[in-house]
């Protein structure tokens, strides 16, 4: 009998995750499980745990990167060099549905627990293995990182400025890219292991992730054989069907955005700022003339430049919000996790630390489950839940206390 919907704990109430993963796009998919009800057994070094616990650690605060990564799993420690741990990861494996690693390629198959060993123990098991450069090609065994992927994925040329060298940025976008698509490639061979007995090894990269995060733009590019034209404007389109994306600066310095498609929808959005007659006589009463013209281009946007400088951004984002043209002010990272839309839908939220006396900002979710919302918990303690851990596979008390004597956990 199915459990009533009020009692499940998330979405994924009732699927077992153990995690072998450290950083970020190893922990980040199985996080994201546990905010969903999923539950999540990290396993961590004995007396060290993951490396991260000891980054970005701010005082009277935990560490912000592990707590960001790890919050709602379950942290079990286990000496995988230990003869006895094999027999406990097994026991594990056995009960799991999802096994996650993010080792250097080829350590988890050294030290037995790579997929042809784990399979042994459960067929159904759905193994997920991430790294830096993808399983096949010249630099598969080379470890990798976000900066990395980030420089070989073409991110760095989305928010360039023409003229100037390419830059990785400040924000994990690989990280979380790689992170995402592994929650939803675990979850698509999970439901292929339930409804067809078969598990199977998933592989995910940080530098496969960066490539599905360019989208069209990169079709567009390697259809054309010709890098994409950057900096303020993205121009797109023909003559006769034009689209435009630019960011200007107001009065103050603020910048803003706006986008749109069709000669009908510029002619409305320029109208509507009071712009359209001082652009009518500068030749672009229709955008289509700057499809085809950089100098046009340059032109236009030069133009468009001294015209937003004359007001503030909050009243030309209204004046194009209320022209039903898209349009937004472009955030800080602070003023995102201020924005009311940002807040409104949970997607940043506060979470009580007692052990801090504090409550703090933490991301909420990117999700909105009508009956089974999701849970925002807390990264826990290193081996907090050993004990719990070890007697559910059957283990008794006294067999708990000789594996901690010989520093098995």
């Amino acid at each position: 009998m199915s459990q009533p919907m009020h009692q499940l704990k998330g979405p994924l109430d009732g699927v077992r995750v153990v995690a072998c993963s450290t950083a970020q796009a190893g922990t980040v998919p199985y996080m994201l499980m546990a905010d969903l009800g999923a539950e999540v057994i990290k396993i961590e070094v004995p007396g060290v745990g993951d490396n991260s616990r000891g980054s970005s650690i701010f005082p009277g605060l935990p560490s912000i990167y592990f707590e960001t990564n790890n919050r709602g799993v379950k942290s079990f420690t286990l000496n995988m060099k230990s003869a006895e741990s094999r027999e406990i990861l097994h026991r594990l494996v056995k009960r799991a549905d999802i096994f996650g690693q993010n080792f250097r390629p080829g350590a988890a198959e050294k030290n037995g627990f790579g997929y042809e060993d784990l399979k042994k123990v459960n067929p159904k098991l759905v193994y997920m293995s991430i790294s830096g450069y993808g399983p096949k090609g010249p630099n598969s065994k080379l470890p990798g990182t976000d900066s990395m992927a980030q420089a070989l994925g073409g991110i760095a040329e989305a928010y360039s400025t023409p003229g100037q060298p390419l830059r990785t940025g400040v924000v994990s976008v690989a990280d979380e890219t790689c992170a995402i698509l592994a929650f939803g490639g675990a979850l698509a061979a999970l439901q292929c292991a339930r409804t067809h007995g078969v598990g199977q090894k998933v592989e995910c990269s940080l530098l496969g992730g960066q490539i599905r995060l360019m989208g069209w733009t990169l079709t567009t590019a390697m259809w054309r054989d010709k890098n994409p034209v950057t900096g303020q404007a993205r121009i797109t389109g023909t003559e006769k069907r034009p689209g435009m994306s630019a960011s200007f600066n107001d009065i103050n310095g603020k910048p803003l955005v706006f986008q749109l498609n069709g000669e009908a929808k510029w002619k409305n959005a320029m109208t509507a700022l009071g712009f359209y007659d001082a652009l009518s006589q500068a030749g672009f009463a229709n955008l289509g003339v700057v499809t085809q013209s950089e100098d046009q281009r340059k032109t236009l946007l030069a133009t468009l430049d001294k015209l937003f400088a004359t007001g503030p951004r909050d009243k030309w984002v209204d004046i194009l919000r209320k022209a039903d043209i898209v349009s937004a002010p472009i955030n800080t990272l602070l003023e995102a996790s201020n924005d009311p839309d940002v807040l409104a839908n949970g997607y940043v939220t506060e979470v009580e630390y007692p052990d801090y006396n504090k409550k703090l900002k933490v991301h909420g979710t990117p999700w909105q489950f009508s009956e089974t919302p999701a849970r925002i918990g807390r990264a826990p303690k290193l081996g907090e839940h050993n004990d719990a851990v070890l007697a559910e596979l059957g283990y008794s008390a006294a067999q708990i206390a000789g594996f901690r004597e010989r520093q098995v956990i």
